[in-house]
């Protein structure tokens, strides 16, 4: 498929003066012809077949009969509008190994039939699927071809600068191979479109049909995988994202070799550590992944990490918040022991962990929405309820959860302010279990008498554990 795209609704010290020092700076190419000829050859178009069964939607309009469209989309509907019709989508890859490996996006070849692959000379291969990953958005293709082909080669997509001029080749609206140029216009970009978001943002022109190029840097090494555009029309509007190439190399050698990514797993659930977190719980910055849930019997279960944990390195590596957290244990070897370093109410405390291996396991679903709400009305905007048989019942609360429910949340409130919900439960306030609306009462009362201005609750909402911080008075 092409470029994938989502909508936009949705940057003098001291008393004495020195002349600054320039900054150093490659300067402005004064072409990059040279550098586009030497890389062309290494990318490739791709085209996917993929048949439309009976009754399944067409990506083409629906034209009424007897309208003066209708001639216009005969050859793409065909005659009967029930009957199987084949449908191709274009895209962009590369070549990284000699052999035929060619890497590209998952969404262009999701769902594919057939994939063929036109290289720079015009010579078209048919491609089998090595193998994909679905939460980086990659792929990793063969074809065999009579002779070696010219592969390009992955860069430190670390050492990609903010500022630094990069070029992206790839199949725009299916015209074929187009170079185009910009810079590297930020790092490190999470656009919410999985779990190991790392983008690197550009503005070099990309389009539908870029997806799966490769966004090469001056030294002619790929340091990205076109993969996203941010477009309130579908066209490119300079901001572009690529998927570093360090990720890339890691997860295509998977590819290579297991055919799937084997990722690393510690057992917790982890959340950011905001300001008021970090005011609640009296930690030194809101920096870290808050443990919100450990699961039982999981590796981190068995260190003894506990929920309220602060997790500030992992394997020596800085954790500075929870995104980076799930990359490096993912990448971390299976069954490796590493040491975890974390801030427990306010000392620092190292367990060590044996990470395994990540089951792929879908999500449970979210209980049904409650209806009627009991009243046990509170100081921060909870009408609260004991959690009992009725209680349980109505909410459909299993027996393993304990605390107090949410029967009722007052608008404009604090708790309306962090989108509590009725069916959330209260486990603790403080880190202390809490039993009874009165528990819960008595203990806030305690907060506010003793100058609290935050409180921290851990709430088990849909099944799962979180922190929540709420302002008092």
């Amino acid at each position: 498929m092409g470029m994938r795209s989502f909508g936009l609704v949705a940057v003098l010290c001291g008393s004495l003066a020195f002349a600054a020092a320039p900054a150093e700076a490659r300067g402005t190419p004064d072409s990059f012809a040279d550098l586009a000829a030497q890389l062309l050859p290494t990318v490739v178009n791709i085209a996917t077949t993929q048949t439309l069964k009976a009754n399944q939607k067409s990506p083409l309009p629906d034209v009424p009969p007897g309208s003066p469209l209708e001639d216009l989309f005969k050859n793409f509907l065909g005659p009967g509008r029930n009957i199987p019709r084949h449908v191709t989508s274009l895209g962009t890859g590369f070549i990284v190994d000699p052999s035929g490996l060619i890497v590209t996006n998952n969404h262009v070849v999701d769902n594919a039939e057939q994939i063929s692959v036109t290289l720079n000379d015009g010579t078209t291969l048919t491609a089998k699927l090595v193998g994909r990953d679905e939460k980086t958005d990659l792929a990793l293709l063969k074809v065999s071809a009579r002779k070696p082909l010219p592969a390009a080669h992955f860069g430190d997509s670390d050492k990609a600068r903010i500022g630094d001029w990069v070029i992206a080749i790839g199949n725009p609206f299916g015209l074929g191979s187009t170079v185009t140029a910009g810079i590297v216009s930020a790092r490190n970009r999470d656009i919410e479109e999985g779990p190991y978001d790392d983008f690197i943002q550009t503005d070099a022109p990309i389009n539908k049909g870029n997806s799966g190029g490769p966004l090469f840097d001056m030294d002619g090494d790929v340091v990205g995988v076109n993969s996203e555009i941010l477009s309130p029309t579908g066209g490119s509007v300079g901001i572009g994202f690529a998927i570093p190439s360090n990720l890339v190399r890691q997860v295509v050698g998977q590819l290579r070799q297991y055919g799937s990514v084997r990722r690393g797993w510690v057992g917790i659930r982890i959340q950011p550590v905001t300001q008021d977190i970090a005011e609640g719980m009296g930690l030194p910055s809101a920096a870290g992944a808050l443990v919100a849930d450990v699961t039982a019997n999981g590796p981190a279960a068995k260190a003894g990490i506990r929920n309220g944990d602060v997790i500030t390195a992992f394997d020596g590596k800085k954790v500075p918040d929870p995104r980076s957290l799930s990359r490096i244990a993912a990448d971390t070897q299976i069954g490796k022991t590493v040491s975890v370093d974390l801030l427990r109410k306010g000392k620092k405390v190292t367990v060590r962990l044996t990470v395994v291996r990540l089951s792929e396991a879908g999500a449970k679903p979210l209980p049904a929405a409650p209806s009627k709400p009991k009243t046990k009305l509170s100081q921060l905007g909870l009408s609260l309820s004991p959690l009992d048989s009725d209680a349980r019942a109505e909410f459909k609360l299993p027996g393993g959860v304990q605390g107090v429910v949410v029967t009722d949340v007052i608008p404009d409130s604090p708790a309306a302010d962090r989108n509590f919900q009725a069916g959330d439960v209260i486990v603790s306030v403080q880190n202390q279990p809490v039993r009874t609306p009165a528990d819960f009462q008595q203990r806030v009362d305690a907060d506010v008498k003793a100058g609290k201005r935050v409180e921290i609750l851990l709430v088990n909402r849909g099944g799962a554990l979180t922190f929540v911080a709420l302002r008092l008075g």
